[in-house]
């Protein structure tokens, strides 16, 4: 959901709603964030009231309990679901990511049992005015990230919230107010009680966001990089041949690569940057100077083991784990042969792969030569002329008499190699080839 005008008049809608019913209604959250800051929101309008759940389905037609435990009800006004959350404060730590019971309340407590300063801040849409019970205001003003009241205490009611300081401290530029950061540090560690998927999500927030570099680095000077990635945080002191990487150790170029990806980046660039050389460490050598043979190897089979450890879907953890296999086969594009520079070209994650190679020579050596190659060629060709349906199917095989075997997928792939080589320019003429490569077995 983004900010535009239909979706604030619907949620002012709600707060008159409430208010017409009785109970108090703000804004509340990142919406208002994002308006003190000055900027247009990307975030949807959630609702605060002293509304509880059975009041909240009585006054609207649509509801939805999806927290109802905790006061969380999703209105949906105008075709878009809107979460309206009743007042509330949280009793007892519970289990690190949920308190034991909650409490209904006035607006201040409810202020006061949120995150950092800058996200408890409310808005009152029919005065036009900041609710600020929390100093919200001040530390934007300040560019801090600052726990709202003790931050051991925020922490331990949910240590995910350690992992949202890093983001919104990246996000925004930040530095994170001294206590804050020192809790972060001393319970670095309690982030595994935290699950993987949770993890994960957050983790694609940071990569995906503004300044994800800082992030990273930021995770590092917590401690929690590792406990939730130790192969990245393994990086660090790994040295690289300087004629090559002139920007110093794998974290260091790991870092400059992710601040060099694009805007809003798909999911599998994103992890595939931050994770392209963690087989470095594992396949260091020095000789005629320090080499990483075949860390891409390494690091593809490293980057299943991370990405299954975090519960990334499927879909992700392939396109990912065929990305670092494949970052380092672009210095070999112009010497391919045509057939096998189409098959290249052909692959499902190209574009992604492109967009790291880009990225991977500019944080290091500067050199797009090949990236050049590569694009041209991409522009250059028709998408029929990179992947062609081939001309000859195992049918035609069987129909030459030829029984079933491994040969048929040697056979067919010779001749679709001779396809993109555009050495056979029809149905016949492959026909021809293959005959010959029949009748020329066993000679």
């Amino acid at each position: 959901m983004r900010d535009n005008q239909g979706q604030y008049n619907s949620a002012v809608r709600i707060v008159k709603t409430l208010r017409t019913g009785g109970f108090e209604a703000f804004f509340a959250g990142g919406w208002v964030r994002d308006r003190v800051m000055g900027a247009p929101s990307p975030s949807d309008i959630d609702v605060a009231t002293s509304a509880a759940p059975d009041d909240i389905r009585r006054l609207f037609g649509r509801t939805v309990g999806v927290g109802e435990q905790f006061g969380v009800m999703i209105v949906l006004e105008g075709g878009t679901p809107f979460e309206v959350a009743t007042f509330r404060a949280d009793v007892g730590v519970g289990d690190g990511r949920h308190p034991e019971s909650v409490v209904y309340t006035d607006a201040e407590n409810d202020a006061l049992r949120r995150d950092f300063t800058i996200n408890g801040m409310f808005y009152d849409p029919a005065a036009d005015e900041v609710i600020d019970y929390v100093g919200g205001r001040a530390d934007i003003g300040g560019r801090l990230i600052k726990a709202i009241g003790d931050p051991e205490q925020r922490f331990r009611e949910d240590y995910l919230r350690m992992l949202r300081a890093v983001r919104f401290a990246a996000r925004f530029g930040f530095d994170m107010e001294g206590r804050t950061f020192e809790a972060v540090r001393a319970n670095a560690s309690r982030i595994k009680a935290i699950s993987a998927e949770r993890v994960y999500a957050e983790m694609c927030k940071m990569l995906a966001g503004p300044n994800p570099h800082k992030s990273i680095e930021l995770l590092h000077d917590t401690g929690l990089l590792k406990h939730i990635l130790p192969e990245v945080e393994n990086l660090r002191g790994v040295e690289q041949p300087a004629q090559f990487h002139p920007e110093g150790d794998v974290f260091v170029h790991t870092a400059k690569a992710l601040s060099l990806l694009p805007e809003n980046p798909s999911p599998a660039l994103a992890w595939a940057v931050l994770l392209h050389d963690i087989g470095k460490p594992a396949t260091m050598t020095v000789a005629d100077r320090i080499r990483f043979n075949n860390h891409n190897v390494v690091g593809a089979k490293m980057s299943v083991e991370v990405l299954k450890r975090l519960r990334a879907p499927n879909a992700l953890t392939d396109a990912v784990t065929a990305m670092v296999d494949n970052h380092m086969n672009f210095m070999n594009v112009s010497k391919m042969r045509l057939s096998t520079l189409k098959k290249f070209l052909s692959r499902e994650t190209i574009r992604d792969e492109l967009a790291l190679h880009k990225i991977d020579c500019l944080s290091s050596h500067g050199d797009l030569e090949n990236y050049r190659f590569v694009e041209e060629k991409l522009s250059g060709f028709k998408a029929e002329q990179i992947k062609p349906k081939p001309f000859v199917t195992g049918n035609d095989l069987i129909a030459l008499g030829l029984a079933p075997s491994p040969a048929f997928g040697r056979i067919l792939s010779a001749v679709y190699d001779l396809q993109l080589e555009e050495k056979v320019a029809s149905r016949e003429e492959a026909l021809d080839a293959m005959r010959g490569m029949v009748n020329n077995r066993g000679k």
